[in-house]
Protein backbone atom coordinates (compact mmCIF):
# COMPACT_ATOMS: atom_id res chain seq x y z
CA UNK A 1 0.00 0.00 0.00
CA UNK A 2 1.08 3.46 -0.99
CA UNK A 3 0.94 5.85 2.43
CA UNK A 4 1.63 9.83 2.30
CA UNK A 5 2.09 11.25 5.47
CA UNK A 6 1.53 15.07 5.43
CA UNK A 7 3.84 16.41 8.04
CA UNK A 8 6.25 19.59 8.09
CA UNK A 9 9.07 17.69 10.04
CA UNK A 10 10.68 14.48 9.35
CA UNK A 11 12.32 13.80 12.47
CA UNK A 12 9.26 14.17 14.65
CA UNK A 13 8.37 11.25 17.06
CA UNK A 14 4.86 10.79 15.63
CA UNK A 15 6.62 10.71 11.24
CA UNK A 16 9.69 8.89 12.80
CA UNK A 17 6.99 5.98 14.01
CA UNK A 18 4.49 6.18 10.98
CA UNK A 19 7.71 5.30 8.88
CA UNK A 20 9.19 2.45 10.54
CA UNK A 21 5.77 1.31 11.50
CA UNK A 22 4.46 1.65 7.90
CA UNK A 23 7.62 -0.05 6.28
CA UNK A 24 8.10 -2.69 9.46
CA UNK A 25 4.29 -3.70 7.55
CA UNK A 26 5.65 -4.02 3.80
CA UNK A 27 3.76 -0.08 2.60
CA UNK A 28 5.94 2.43 0.97
CA UNK A 29 5.42 5.71 2.96
CA UNK A 30 6.48 9.43 1.29
CA UNK A 31 6.34 12.05 4.05
CA UNK A 32 5.48 15.58 2.16
CA UNK A 33 5.61 18.56 3.79
CA UNK A 34 2.56 20.34 2.53
CA UNK A 35 4.33 24.02 2.65
CA UNK A 36 6.25 22.76 -0.39
CA UNK A 37 3.95 21.34 -2.47
CA UNK A 38 1.98 22.29 -5.65
CA UNK A 39 -1.66 22.20 -6.29
CA UNK A 40 -2.22 21.74 -9.96
CA UNK A 41 -5.74 22.95 -11.44
CA UNK A 42 -6.79 22.03 -14.67
CA UNK A 43 -9.23 20.69 -17.52
CA UNK A 44 -7.17 17.59 -17.15
CA UNK A 45 -8.30 17.34 -12.99
CA UNK A 46 -5.95 17.68 -10.42
CA UNK A 47 -2.33 17.15 -9.77
CA UNK A 48 -0.26 17.30 -6.73
CA UNK A 49 3.23 18.07 -7.09
CA UNK A 50 6.09 17.66 -4.02
CA UNK A 51 8.51 20.08 -4.76
CA UNK A 52 10.00 19.36 -8.62
CA UNK A 53 8.17 16.19 -8.87
CA UNK A 54 4.58 15.07 -9.29
CA UNK A 55 3.66 12.54 -6.18
CA UNK A 56 2.24 9.26 -7.45
CA UNK A 57 -0.53 6.59 -6.70
CA UNK A 58 -2.05 7.00 -3.16
CA UNK A 59 -3.94 4.25 -1.58
CA UNK A 60 -4.52 6.57 1.75
CA UNK A 61 -3.30 9.85 2.99
CA UNK A 62 -2.37 10.83 6.94
CA UNK A 63 -2.31 14.46 7.54
CA UNK A 64 -0.62 15.64 10.13
CA UNK A 65 -1.81 19.25 10.01
CA UNK A 66 -1.21 20.84 13.28
CA UNK A 67 -3.25 24.50 14.81
CA UNK A 68 0.05 26.80 14.11
CA UNK A 69 -0.11 25.42 10.45
CA UNK A 70 -1.38 28.24 7.72
CA UNK A 71 -3.82 27.73 5.84
CA UNK A 72 -1.47 25.59 3.15
CA UNK A 73 -1.93 22.68 4.90
CA UNK A 74 -5.75 22.54 4.96
CA UNK A 75 -5.59 23.58 1.48
CA UNK A 76 -3.14 20.45 0.33
CA UNK A 77 -5.70 18.18 2.33
CA UNK A 78 -8.75 19.26 0.78
CA UNK A 79 -7.18 19.08 -2.35
CA UNK A 80 -6.33 15.24 -1.87
CA UNK A 81 -10.29 15.28 -0.89
CA UNK A 82 -10.96 16.54 -4.39
CA UNK A 83 -8.46 14.28 -6.12
CA UNK A 84 -10.71 11.07 -4.94
CA UNK A 85 -7.85 10.10 -2.21
CA UNK A 86 -8.70 8.14 1.68
CA UNK A 87 -7.63 10.51 4.16
CA UNK A 88 -8.05 9.99 8.02
CA UNK A 89 -9.09 13.14 9.16
CA UNK A 90 -10.86 15.39 6.30
CA UNK A 91 -10.46 18.89 5.59
CA UNK A 92 -13.50 20.05 6.94
CA UNK A 93 -13.01 18.04 10.58
CA UNK A 94 -9.27 19.87 10.82
CA UNK A 95 -10.55 23.45 10.12
CA UNK A 96 -13.39 22.61 13.23
CA UNK A 97 -10.07 21.19 15.41
CA UNK A 98 -7.85 24.19 14.54
CA UNK A 99 -10.50 26.89 15.36
CA UNK A 100 -11.35 26.90 19.41
CA UNK A 101 -13.83 28.68 19.26
CA UNK A 102 -15.81 26.74 16.74
CA UNK A 103 -14.75 23.56 17.59
CA UNK A 104 -16.70 24.71 21.68
CA UNK A 105 -19.45 26.02 19.86
CA UNK A 106 -19.82 22.06 17.78
CA UNK A 107 -18.97 20.35 21.62
CA UNK A 108 -21.56 22.61 22.93
CA UNK A 109 -24.34 22.19 20.72
CA UNK A 110 -24.00 18.07 20.39
CA UNK A 111 -24.50 18.82 24.66
CA UNK A 112 -20.95 17.95 24.94
CA UNK A 113 -20.13 19.54 28.45
CA UNK A 114 -17.27 22.18 28.16
CA UNK A 115 -16.20 24.97 30.04
CA UNK A 116 -17.88 28.06 29.96
CA UNK A 117 -16.39 30.37 26.86
CA UNK A 118 -16.50 34.32 26.20
CA UNK A 119 -14.98 35.33 22.62
CA UNK A 120 -14.59 39.15 24.14
CA UNK A 121 -13.94 41.89 21.45
CA UNK A 122 -13.22 45.12 23.54
CA UNK A 123 -12.28 46.25 26.50
CA UNK A 124 -16.19 47.25 27.27
CA UNK A 125 -16.84 43.46 27.44
CA UNK A 126 -13.99 42.53 29.90
CA UNK A 127 -16.22 42.53 33.16
CA UNK A 128 -19.45 40.75 31.27
CA UNK A 129 -16.95 38.24 30.10
CA UNK A 130 -15.38 37.84 33.92
CA UNK A 131 -19.10 37.53 35.16
CA UNK A 132 -20.36 34.73 32.43
CA UNK A 133 -17.58 32.98 33.05
CA UNK A 134 -17.28 32.96 37.08
CA UNK A 135 -13.80 35.06 36.82
CA UNK A 136 -11.51 35.70 37.75
CA UNK A 137 -9.29 33.98 37.77
CA UNK A 138 -9.64 33.06 34.28
CA UNK A 139 -7.81 31.20 31.01
CA UNK A 140 -7.29 33.34 28.27
CA UNK A 141 -6.57 31.48 25.11
CA UNK A 142 -5.74 32.43 21.81
CA UNK A 143 -7.72 30.74 18.95
CA UNK A 144 -5.32 29.02 17.18
CA UNK A 145 -2.70 28.32 19.70
CA UNK A 146 -1.13 24.89 20.12
CA UNK A 147 1.07 23.23 23.24
CA UNK A 148 0.15 25.40 25.80
CA UNK A 149 1.31 28.55 23.87
CA UNK A 150 -0.77 31.33 23.78
CA UNK A 151 -2.65 30.12 27.19
CA UNK A 152 -2.59 32.36 29.86
CA UNK A 153 -3.74 32.49 33.92
CA UNK A 154 -5.04 35.66 34.48
CA UNK A 155 -5.71 35.75 38.46
CA UNK A 156 -7.25 39.74 38.60
CA UNK A 157 -9.65 41.52 36.55
CA UNK A 158 -6.80 43.74 35.97
CA UNK A 159 -3.89 40.87 35.05
CA UNK A 160 -7.32 39.90 32.54
CA UNK A 161 -7.69 43.22 30.78
CA UNK A 162 -4.09 44.10 30.71
CA UNK A 163 -3.39 41.05 28.74
CA UNK A 164 -6.39 41.04 26.66
CA UNK A 165 -5.72 44.55 25.59
CA UNK A 166 -2.27 43.92 25.03
CA UNK A 167 -3.23 40.51 22.47
CA UNK A 168 -5.93 42.84 20.96
CA UNK A 169 -3.32 45.60 19.53
CA UNK A 170 -1.18 42.48 18.47
CA UNK A 171 -4.88 41.52 16.47
CA UNK A 172 -5.53 38.40 18.18
CA UNK A 173 -8.29 36.93 18.75
CA UNK A 174 -8.92 35.62 22.12
CA UNK A 175 -11.08 33.79 24.17
CA UNK A 176 -11.85 34.02 28.34
CA UNK A 177 -12.64 30.55 29.24
CA UNK A 178 -13.99 28.98 33.27
CA UNK A 179 -10.85 28.04 35.41
CA UNK A 180 -11.85 24.86 37.00
CA UNK A 181 -10.24 24.77 40.00
CA UNK A 182 -10.82 21.32 40.61
CA UNK A 183 -8.43 20.23 37.69
CA UNK A 184 -5.54 22.68 38.50
CA UNK A 185 -2.54 21.92 36.97
CA UNK A 186 -3.54 18.73 35.33
CA UNK A 187 -5.59 17.75 32.88
CA UNK A 188 -6.38 13.65 31.36
CA UNK A 189 -5.71 13.52 27.10
CA UNK A 190 -7.05 10.44 25.40
CA UNK A 191 -6.30 9.35 22.14
CA UNK A 192 -9.40 8.15 19.84
CA UNK A 193 -9.05 6.34 16.99
CA UNK A 194 -11.90 4.89 14.48
CA UNK A 195 -14.30 5.50 17.21
CA UNK A 196 -12.19 4.07 20.17
CA UNK A 197 -10.59 4.85 23.06
CA UNK A 198 -6.35 3.92 22.55
CA UNK A 199 -5.15 5.47 25.41
CA UNK A 200 -5.58 8.14 28.19
CA UNK A 201 -2.91 9.66 30.64
CA UNK A 202 -3.30 12.11 33.37
CA UNK A 203 -0.56 15.07 32.38
CA UNK A 204 0.18 17.01 35.35
CA UNK A 205 2.14 20.00 35.20
CA UNK A 206 5.92 20.60 37.34
CA UNK A 207 5.96 23.19 40.13
CA UNK A 208 5.57 26.30 39.28
CA UNK A 209 3.52 25.72 35.94
CA UNK A 210 -0.17 25.57 35.48
CA UNK A 211 -0.16 23.99 32.09
CA UNK A 212 0.18 20.62 31.84
CA UNK A 213 1.33 19.96 28.50
CA UNK A 214 4.07 17.28 28.16
CA UNK A 215 6.01 19.80 25.89
CA UNK A 216 6.39 22.65 28.72
CA UNK A 217 7.41 19.79 31.14
CA UNK A 218 4.50 18.40 32.16
CA UNK A 219 4.60 14.59 33.14
CA UNK A 220 2.07 11.70 32.76
CA UNK A 221 0.20 8.90 34.29
CA UNK A 222 -1.99 6.54 32.66
CA UNK A 223 -5.55 6.15 33.50
CA UNK A 224 -8.56 4.33 33.30
CA UNK A 225 -11.20 6.06 32.56
CA UNK A 226 -14.95 5.50 33.32
CA UNK A 227 -18.17 5.24 30.86
CA UNK A 228 -18.86 9.01 31.26
CA UNK A 229 -14.87 10.05 30.57
CA UNK A 230 -15.01 7.59 28.10
CA UNK A 231 -18.28 8.57 26.02
CA UNK A 232 -17.17 12.32 26.44
CA UNK A 233 -13.69 11.38 24.60
CA UNK A 234 -15.45 9.83 21.67
CA UNK A 235 -18.24 12.08 21.31
CA UNK A 236 -16.03 15.22 20.94
CA UNK A 237 -14.11 13.12 18.52
CA UNK A 238 -17.43 12.34 16.23
CA UNK A 239 -18.70 15.82 16.91
CA UNK A 240 -15.76 17.42 15.09
CA UNK A 241 -15.83 14.66 12.67
CA UNK A 242 -12.59 13.35 13.34
CA UNK A 243 -11.28 9.95 12.87
CA UNK A 244 -7.99 10.30 14.63
CA UNK A 245 -7.86 13.08 18.07
CA UNK A 246 -6.31 13.88 20.73
CA UNK A 247 -9.22 15.18 22.94
CA UNK A 248 -8.26 16.62 26.37
CA UNK A 249 -10.93 16.51 29.72
CA UNK A 250 -10.95 18.80 32.58
CA UNK A 251 -11.70 16.67 35.43
CA UNK A 252 -14.89 19.25 37.36
CA UNK A 253 -16.63 17.82 40.44
CA UNK A 254 -19.43 16.96 38.52
CA UNK A 255 -17.83 14.82 35.43
CA UNK A 256 -15.82 15.93 32.72
CA UNK A 257 -15.26 19.02 30.76
CA UNK A 258 -13.79 18.98 27.19
CA UNK A 259 -11.36 21.59 26.56
CA UNK A 260 -9.87 20.51 22.88
CA UNK A 261 -10.29 17.83 20.39
CA UNK A 262 -6.59 17.87 18.89
CA UNK A 263 -6.66 16.99 15.41
CA UNK A 264 -2.93 16.07 14.91
CA UNK A 265 -2.52 14.83 18.37
CA UNK A 266 0.99 13.82 19.14
CA UNK A 267 1.34 10.50 20.75
CA UNK A 268 4.94 10.20 21.73
CA UNK A 269 3.76 10.51 25.94
CA UNK A 270 1.17 8.49 24.80
CA UNK A 271 3.26 5.69 23.97
CA UNK A 272 5.55 5.78 26.73
CA UNK A 273 3.21 6.33 29.22
CA UNK A 274 0.64 3.72 28.27
CA UNK A 275 2.29 1.07 26.62
CA UNK A 276 0.14 1.20 23.70
CA UNK A 277 1.32 1.02 19.72
CA UNK A 278 -0.52 4.84 18.54
CA UNK A 279 1.29 4.92 15.34
CA UNK A 280 -0.34 0.88 14.76
CA UNK A 281 -3.53 1.57 15.86
CA UNK A 282 -3.57 5.24 13.04
CA UNK A 283 -2.47 2.87 10.94
CA UNK A 284 -4.97 0.12 11.37
CA UNK A 285 -6.94 2.74 10.45
CA UNK A 286 -5.29 3.95 7.39
CA UNK A 287 -5.72 0.06 6.06
CA UNK A 288 -9.28 0.06 7.05
CA UNK A 289 -10.10 3.35 5.13
CA UNK A 290 -8.15 2.01 2.44
CA UNK A 291 -10.09 -0.81 2.25
CA UNK A 292 -13.40 1.12 2.08
CA UNK A 293 -14.18 -1.05 5.19
CA UNK A 294 -13.97 2.68 7.59
CA UNK A 295 -14.81 1.12 10.90
CA UNK A 296 -16.60 2.86 13.66
CA UNK A 297 -16.53 0.57 16.55
CA UNK A 298 -18.56 1.24 19.60
CA UNK A 299 -16.15 3.26 22.51
CA UNK A 300 -14.08 0.89 24.81
CA UNK A 301 -15.18 0.45 27.80
CA UNK A 302 -12.75 0.16 30.80
CA UNK A 303 -13.87 -1.19 34.11
CA UNK A 304 -15.95 1.56 35.95
CA UNK A 305 -14.81 2.36 40.06
CA UNK A 306 -14.27 6.12 40.42
CA UNK A 307 -14.13 8.46 37.78
CA UNK A 308 -10.60 8.29 36.94
CA UNK A 309 -8.69 5.35 38.25
CA UNK A 310 -4.90 5.96 37.99
CA UNK A 311 -1.82 3.79 37.47
CA UNK A 312 1.88 4.37 37.78
CA UNK A 313 3.53 3.12 34.27
CA UNK A 314 7.46 2.45 34.57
Amino acid sequence: MNLLLLSRQRWLYSTRRFRDTARARGHELSTVDPLECGLAIGPGGLRLFFRDREVPSIDVAIPRIGASLPGQGVAVVNHLEAMGIPLVNGAAAIRRARDKLVALQILAARGIMVPRTVLARGPDQVDQALEVVGGPPVVLKLLHGTQGVGVILADTRAAAASTLDTLWGLRQDVIVQEYVADSAGRDVRVLVVGGRIVAAMRRQAPAGEWRSNIHRGGSGTRVELDPTYADAAVAAADAIGLDVAGVDLLEASDGPRVTEVNASPGFEGLEHVCGVDAAGAILDLAEAIAAGLEPRPAPTRLAPGTALEETEFR
